[in-house]
């Protein structure tokens, strides 16, 4: 009986269709940027949604927060980022769950985009779906922190953290790429993957969970905060 639930419960989860309807909303987004000629203008990427903080601040236009990580500076930017979000969707979105996967994915590009506020440049503008991309790689680091006895989660494990490792180290010899906000996207998709837990591994102690829930509120206020001073 148990093991024909888990069968079944396996089979609900097997569709990725939230990883698919990501890649193909990505896809869309990039299309009518290139219908509207946004990726020459800064102007324009800016009007389109684009992450400022000076906008966030002055105009109170928090909601750049989200909207940038579904705009693209470039042809290789986007496809970076839709192979990314593939190889590890792919995976998460079966084992972590469609609510609990789309919840992670999509805070970790606010969470990325929220340090970035607080500590990133105040006169440039960022965008992309790497913030959320990065925070899938945290997602399956905290897996294998707490299921580092079981064999796919320390193949996958390895895999996200060589990735993460060799990016970051990649990002510090790239002026124009946003390493601050790739670090928060790790941070909040690690953090939220504990508290929310997943539907085949082991999940976090609850004392544990309430306190990553504790630290999770402590970074957004430190960000929220530290965001609203801008030094020009």
């Amino acid at each position: 009986m148990i093991h024909i639930g888990i069968k079944r419960k396996y089979r609900k989860y097997t569709s990725r269709i939230f990883t698919w309807s990501i890649i193909a909303i990505l896809i869309i987004v990039y299309a009518i940027e290139l219908f509207f000629d946004v990726n020459n203008d800064i102007n324009k990427l800016l009007d389109f949604g684009c992450m400022n903080n000076i906008a966030v601040v002055t105009k109170l236009q928090f909601w750049r927060l989200f909207t940038a990580q579904f705009i693209h500076a470039g042809f290789f930017h986007i496809i970076c980022n839709i192979v990314m979000i593939y190889f590890f969707g792919m995976f998460l979105e079966q084992f972590l769950g469609h609510i609990r996967y789309l919840t992670i994915y999509l805070l970790s590009g606010v969470g990325g985009n929220l340090l970035s506020f607080a500590l990133g440049q105040d006169n440039v503008i960022s965008c992309g779906a790497s913030t959320a991309v990065f925070g899938l790689m945290g997602s399956v680091l905290a897996l294998y922190f707490l299921n580092n006895d079981n064999i796919i989660a320390i193949i996958i494990g390895r895999q996200a953290f060589l990735l993460l490792i060799c990016n970051i180290v990649v990002d510090f010899f790239m002026p124009s790429v946003d390493i601050i906000g790739h670090i928060g996207g790790t941070i909040t998709g690690f953090l939220l993957t504990i508290i929310l837990g997943s539907i085949f591994f082991k999940d976090a102690p609850s004392k544990i969970r309430v306190l990553f829930c504790a630290i999770f509120i402590i970074y957004l206020v430190y960000c929220l905060r530290q965001g609203m001073v801008i030094n020009l």
